[in-house]
């Protein structure tokens, strides 16, 4: 009863044989799938990149062009101010008058709310 029949030492060593043929070629697709995954991110982080270039892209000539306009106008304020200075000084003046009236009905109002200093 030691002795096992070569029948099935041969069935052991074919199965064996079977599964590490199995084993190797699920090593290989494990390999594909890696590969695929690689160059799938590769070119996911291409794409956003890209992406993200463009938008700073656009974010800068926009940026550019409102400091452009921004320039513009103030040259525009500036001329006229200097080429009017009487208007200049009035319409200064009238804000201040109006800004100074705003802060008198803002505090009168807190006032009415509470009737201490704190």
């Amino acid at each position: 009863m030691a002795d096992t029949p070569k029948t099935d030492v041969s069935s052991v060593e074919s199965v064996q044989k079977s599964v590490e043929k199995q084993i190797s070629e699920l090593r290989k697709e494990i390999a594909k799938i890696n590969k695929s995954l690689a160059e799938r991110s590769a070119e996911l982080v291409s794409d956003a990149r890209d992406t993200a270039t463009g938008a700073i892209e656009e974010a800068s000539s926009r940026t550019l062009r409102a400091a452009q306009q921004l320039r513009t106008q103030a040259q525009s304020v500036s001329e006229a101010a200097r080429e009017n200075p009487g208007t200049t000084g009035v319409v200064v003046g009238l804000a201040g008058l109006v800004g100074l009236m705003i802060g008198f009905a803002i505090a009168k109002g807190s006032s009415e709310q509470r009737n201490g200093w704190y």
